[in-house]
């Protein structure tokens, strides 16, 4: 049979077309879904930081990290804005959703609160929906603000969120990372006044993007957003999670 060189064309473009939409053997996605704690920040921004921005950078040719994290979202708000059904659509077996909210549903004069319970119900909701895909969801507990007492001791600042995560991660059997607690840890090691180097502080005319200065105990500087991103990647190797294997080993220590 002879083959018209036009067919064997046709058949080689299908080939490639079907190549280039298929994801490549073992490659997987982490989405990020969060607040401004976690997303990328606009160069306007700088020197804030996600922590999402660093954490991106840590992982092999086999990992794509999506951040759809963004500043001043809630469980409900990242819902009702239709930022989470997006996600839940292209997630595929093996995909990860790290799932880090609370500064902005616990604060009640904020038109992104969210009550206890429905703040609950959300994250179940992210977990239930990423594995009916076959996707691996791992809830975070809001990383802390930057808070001490007059005897220098870091103050929780999340106390009843943190515990909710807690409880649904115990109950839902789903990998937790207690941001919350180790963020905590890393601002009482570097004490009161060496923490404000981890935070958005900047003085007056040191910064163009902030000529009147920032005091910022909320959001990172990227010296902040690494020491946050690693103590991720930390707890990813302790929970002996698949994704550790696709850390760059030279880059973590």
């Amino acid at each position: 049979m002879i083959h018209h060189p036009l067919s064997r064309f046709c058949a080689a473009l299908c080939l490639l077309i079907l190549v280039a939409f298929t994801p490549l053997p073992g490659h997987i996605t982490v989405y990020l879904i969060g607040d401004s704690t976690m997303s990328i920040k606009q160069v306007k921004a700088y020197p804030e930081t996600g922590w999402g921005m660093p954490f991106a950078t840590f992982f092999d040719e086999s990992v794509t990290v999506d951040n759809r994290a963004m500043n001043g979202r809630s469980t409900r708000s990242f819902i009702e804005e239709n930022r989470w059904q997006p996600v839940a659509d292209q997630l595929h077996e093996g995909d990860y959703v790290f799932i880090q909210f609370g500064h902005n549903d616990e604060v009640k004069t904020k038109k992104t609160y969210t009550t206890e319970a429905d703040y609950r119900t959300n994250l179940i909701r992210f977990i239930t929906e990423s594995r009916a895909r076959k996707a691996i969801p791992i809830l975070l507990t809001p990383v802390a603000r930057r808070q001490f007492d007059e005897a220098g001791k870091v103050q929780e600042t999340h106390a009843v969120y943190s515990e909710l995560v807690r409880a649904v991660a115990n109950e839902y059997k789903t990998p937790l990372i207690d941001l919350d607690r180790q963020s905590q840890e890393l601002l009482q090691r570097f004490g009161v006044e060496n923490s404000k180097l981890l935070y958005l502080q900047v003085e007056p005319g040191e910064h163009p993007n902030y000529p009147e200065g920032k005091v910022d105990n909320t959001h990172f500087n990227e010296l902040g957003a690494r020491k946050v991103a690693q103590l991720v990647l930390a707890t990813i190797k302790s929970l002996k999670l698949e994704l550790a294997d696709r850390i760059v080993k030279k880059d973590v220590k």
